[in-house]
């Protein structure tokens, strides 16, 4: 949904840059969306008290309500383009990906951050269908697949390496024991980047 641009741009700039003020115009044309479109992207936020709209732009009042509220509306299986089952391990299929693929998920908070807070039995990517059938052919669905790509977006490209938020979202919405983990060390380091900003 091209809505979730909106609020990738949002959190991105609140987490990564440390902004709390945007404009409406701005979110448009750094996500390629319309203007009527990020404003359908608000109006949930400005309900539930996330940002605070003025004729200057908006304010994020709640990060951590924008970044919930997209965890819980992303549907992660619908984004799925290839997936399979391959005889390697993890650390293995990190290094076999075709050029241009993005790392999101456990490989993605473990290359960002240095750590892995639990081992972990998949890799999740963003990339192109096309890119895997010809790198690893024709899915193998005998078993539990092991490598899960999701559709890429022009936006995602933008972003010199995947942001923290996205990272976030994709942990929320995967059904593994030990995405739990992650996720609550994600959180942890989240809440820090907020408190340092004065938020409570």
């Amino acid at each position: 949904m091209k809505i979730e641009r909106v609020y990738r741009e949002i959190l991105f700039e609140v987490l990564e840059r440390e902004v709390k003020k945007l404009t409406q115009r701005g979110l448009s044309q750094r996500c390629e969306v319309s203007l009527s479109t990020v404003n359908h992207a608000i109006k949930p936020l400005v309900r539930m008290n996330a940002v605070e709209v003025s004729k200057f732009g908006l304010r994020v009042t709640q990060p951590k309500k924008i970044l919930y509220y997209w965890a819980c509306i992303r549907r992660l299986e619908g984004d799925v383009v290839y997936k399979t089952f391959l005889r390697e391990d993890v650390e293995r299929i990190e290094t076999m990906l075709p050029p241009g693929s993005i790392l999101t998920a456990y490989s993605a908070f473990k290359l960002r951050f240095r750590e892995a807070p639990s081992e972990y039995g998949e890799v999740v990517v963003y990339g192109r269908r096309e890119d895997f059938l010809e790198r690893f052919g024709k899915e193998n669905l005998k078993f539990e697949p092991n490598l899960i790509v999701l559709k890429l977006d022009e936006h995602l490209l933008k972003f010199k390496e995947i942001p923290v938020a996205q990272i976030f979202v994709d942990l929320w919405n995967l059904k593994s024991w030990y995405a739990n983990d992650f996720l609550k060390r994600l959180e942890v380091r989240i809440d820090g980047i907020l408190e340092r900003m004065g938020y409570r």
